[in-house]
């Protein structure tokens, strides 16, 4: 007896969180330090990140109501990043 497979149409989100400016980075200061010590003068400044992709459904076949902008800056805002002293960016991957 053979099964039929439905493959799942999805869609790559990619969410980038990163200190805000105003927010010390003690490990991009120490990334950018050894930078330095490696040999590399030109690197000034480092501000180390955070980045996560999610498939979703695509919301052109499965109607998923989590395509919908604002849910997923609910979702960054509430799991993902610290509003506090992050900000993110969210993109298609």
């Amino acid at each position: 007896m053979r099964r039929s497979r439905t493959l799942r149409a999805v869609v790559k989100i990619v969410v980038d969180v990163m200190l805000k400016p105003e927010i010390r980075d003690p490990q991009g200061e120490a990334i950018a330090g050894a930078c330095r010590r490696l040999g590399f003068g030109e690197v000034l400044s480092v501000r180390q990140g955070k980045r996560f992709e999610l498939e979703i459904d695509d919301p052109e076949t499965a109607g998923a109501p989590v395509a919908d902008a604002g849910r997923l800056a609910d979702l960054a805002a509430e799991l993902l990043a610290n509003p506090v002293i992050e900000e993110f960016r969210i993109h298609r991957g």
